[in-house]
């Protein structure tokens, strides 16, 4: 726990002695709630807890806890002490001047005060580039799609690139439907109904891979993104077109040359929405597409490893001064979104959300702003020389498992910074020479994350076939707080922090060959929690 965890009770006897005057209306009485409780708030249903293991579906905890090695940044984080004791330590700056200067009114200039901590901490100071809070990035995308659908109008078609290696619920939003059964502010929704006053939205999905499972040549998928929208335009649609950097995977599609060509051939017809959720792309690379005049998806809880979930859409000035004039958005979006998460400037819009503060998703963002300020803290030029250390060692790892096959990773970009490294390695699972399918890969994470020591490693992702008997890779990822534990142990020389944390991917990799080892593992699957 923080060293100020008894600083709520100080505050709430404060608020005793005030008398009732001060009486603290609901939504202030929910920040005395306990910490743990408040960062699992504000959310979908990804975000409920295990009563047996106090554990997300991803097996992550609310708390920090004890050092288990985690290679799971490309799904989700437990919490980091650095996070937790930030997290604590904005809600209790938060109570103590509420009692001054009212709640709504501190809770609007602390997040506020948030959107001009991120952009310095992107490098986007000073440019006009707004930001759109949200309770995850799959939450971002259906607002992305509203603002295109209102700046481009109601023919709009969304194209979704790498669909086959987005989140789960983009082939929800992509359409303008709901995702889940309950919002973030809490509202019961129906999971695949049309959002009010958004969907349904017509969606074509472009694969990274075949229905067979090879994966396709970069001028492959070119070519069919610039076919598919060319054809839409022709016909008298508009188009967003939802382009991937990068995916599960660490594959980026289309190619810039033809996101570039896109945009230049279709101003004011096609919108690009930029997928980099995973925020394994650099500073010049987001500033890059703002310039394009993309809207970006962005999380604070992949890469950075800040608590699930936290989401973002970044809004390039062009488009910023577009979106003053916008008075309403669709309806439906009131499940989602709340007055706060939208900049101050457009009046107008955030008059149709609820006032009411998403206490959680402001604190999974405390906590995820101080993981990018602990990685911005640490050289560039440590930086990459840890990610290519550790890249280098995983590989090495994987290679010499004689049960895992490594999937070669895509070049990347040079904007991208330290991130033209690979930071994601996705292997297929063939003790027998047959890749093991989508359910057993499923079943050899349950295994890991129940174990409560083995590590956590990134959920499978799966290609081909048909269902849950599709091939499938599992995935090992470096995160910031890898590069940020090295830096800490040794600024000088990261060589003792980095083997201990390549010996704990060992580790993971020897366990899981200990469950391929296992007898008749293929029918035995469905069982593997067991052993």
């Amino acid at each position: 726990m923080s060293n100020s965890a008894s600083a709520p009770q100080i505050v709430a006897d404060r608020w005793t002695q005030a008398g009732a005057r001060l009486y603290a209306p609901s939504p202030l009485r929910e920040l005395f709630a306990p910490l743990d409780q408040l960062l699992t708030c504000g959310g979908d249903a990804r975000l409920a807890l295990d009563p047996a293991t106090g554990r997300n579906a991803y097996g992550c905890s609310p708390a920090p806890t004890a050092a288990i090695p985690s290679f799971a940044s490309c799904t989700a984080s437990t919490i980091s002490q650095r996070g937790y004791d930030a997290a604590d330590s904005a809600r209790t700056a938060l109570m103590a001047s509420a009692i001054l200067h009212g709640l709504i009114a501190c809770f609007e200039g602390r997040v506020e005060a948030m959107r001009d901590e991120l952009r310095a901490l992107l490098g986007l100071g000073g440019t006009g580039t707004e930001v759109v809070f949200s309770a995850s990035g799959t939450d971002a995308q259906l607002q992305a799609l509203a603002l295109s659908r209102v700046m481009l109008g109601d023919e709009l078609v969304s194209v979704v690139v790498g669909a086959d290696q987005s989140g789960s619920g983009t082939a929800s939003t992509a359409q303008g439907l709901h995702f889940t059964d309950r919002g973030p502010n809490d509202w019961p929704v129906a999971k695949g109904a049309p959002v009010e006053d958004l969907g349904p939205v017509r969606s074509i999905a472009v694969r990274l891979r075949g229905a067979d499972g090879r994966l396709r040549t970069p001028a492959e998928i070119d070519a069919e993104v610039l076919e598919t929208v060319e054809t839409l335009v022709a016909r008298g649609a508009r188009v967003m077109l939802q382009v991937m950097d990068c995916s599960k995977l660490g594959l980026q599609a289309p190619s810039d040359g033809c996101a570039d060509e896109i945009a230049a051939r279709w101003p004011g017809r096609v919108q690009i929405v930029v997928d980099a959720c995973q925020m394994r792309l650099g500073r010049r690379r987001i500033a890059r597409s703002l310039a394009r005049g993309d809207l970006v998806l962005i999380t604070g809880s992949k890469f950075y490893a800040g608590p699930p979930f936290s989401g973002a859409l970044l809004i390039p000035p062009r488009l910023a001064a577009t979106i003053d004039g916008i008075c309403a958005l669709a309806s439906g979006l009131a499940a989602y979104t709340t007055r706060s998460d939208w900049p101050s400037r457009w009046r107008a819009l955030r008059e149709q959300f609820a006032v009411t503060p998403n206490f959680g998703q402001w604190l999974r963002w405390e906590a995820a702003l101080e993981e990018i300020r602990a990685y911005d803290a640490v050289p560039l030029p440590f930086r990459r020389a840890a990610l290519r250390l550790l890249g280098d060692g995983i590989t090495r790892l994987v290679q010499a498992s004689p049960a895992l096959r490594l999937l070669p990773p895509q070049p990347r970009p040079a904007e991208a910074d330290e991130f033209g490294l690979p930071t994601i390695f996705a292997f297929t699972c063939a003790p027998h020479g047959q890749p093991l399918s989508l359910s057993q890969c499923r079943a050899i994470c349950e295994v890991l994350q129940n174990s409560g020591k083995s590590g956590l490693i990134g959920q499978p992702v799966g290609w081909g076939g048909c269902a849950d008997d599709e091939i499938a890779a599992l995935r090992l990822c470096i995160s910031a707080r890898h590069v940020i534990d090295a830096w800490a142990a040794d600024p000088g020389d990261a060589a003792i922090a980095i083997a201990q944390i390549l010996d704990d991917a060992a580790a993971v990799i020897g366990r899981i060959e200990a469950l391929l080892m296992q007898p008749d593992f293929s029918a035995q699957a469905k069982d593997l929690h067991a052993v």
